[in-house]
């Protein structure tokens, strides 16, 4: 209820999708911090890792960001988008609930006049960021020559292919999961539609017709 009273999408998708798949991100890489001595011997934790996320999966894109880094030893410095901070809060108080030790993980706030990428404090050794392609840019030019680690997932036109052979019914209902799951608001978001061109005119008028059956 808090995501979807934050983010504003239907109570069904957070409650079979957003929280459900958060949750086994910890239980597997709870999994890797138990093996990490036997399996992955030539890493270690790096320190401090600044991590910023967007609005659209803001509890799912927390726990892609936080789970990992935690499993390898780090202490993490997450900033949520601005308007979609309510599960990061309601996880900071899970955190004190479970006693974690203070300063381990860490939810910050900024408001957008004084968001600045170059004012990044210099403690960090990575910053990972998920969001638009302008503010990436921005980020690798403010951490450029400091000797921070940089991960960038950013926006992206994700191709939907279509062959002669393919199902077209099956094909209509995997184009409107690609392009309209979320309202569309999906890093990987099946944007561009690509059919081969002896049968290009046959998905599009079924498309058409979904589209007027669209909910």
């Amino acid at each position: 209820m808090l995501e979807t009273l934050d983010n504003g999408k239907p109570i069904r998708e957070t409650r079979d999708i957003d929280i459900p798949w958060s949750a086994p991100h910890f239980y597997h890489h709870a999994g890797w911090a138990q093996l990490m001595e036997s399996e992955l011997p030539e890493c270690g934790p790096i320190g401090v890792v600044g991590q910023i996320i967007p609005w659209n999966f803001p509890l799912l894109m927390l726990a892609w960001k936080i789970a990992p880094a935690l499993a390898m030893g780090n202490t993490v410095v997450l900033k949520p988008a601005e308007f979609t901070s309510i599960t990061a809060l309601a996880f900071a108080e899970i955190c004190r609930e479970i006693d974690l030790p203070p300063g381990v993980v860490n939810i910050v706030h900024r408001r957008r006049k004084d968001r600045r990428a170059d004012r990044e404090p210099p403690g960090r050794r990575q910053i990972a960021f998920t969001g638009s392609t302008e503010v990436g840019r921005i980020i690798r030019k403010a951490t450029a020559g400091s000797g921070k680690r940089l991960s960038l997932e950013l926006g992206g036109k994700s191709p939907f292919i279509v062959f002669d052979d393919a199902d077209l019914d099956s094909v209509v209902e995997g184009v409107v999961d690609a392009i309209w799951f979320n309202q569309g608001q999906v890093c990987c978001a099946g944007s561009r539609l690509l059919v081969q061109e002896d049968i290009a005119d046959k998905p599009s008028r079924k498309l058409r017709e979904r589209m007027e059956t669209l909910r």
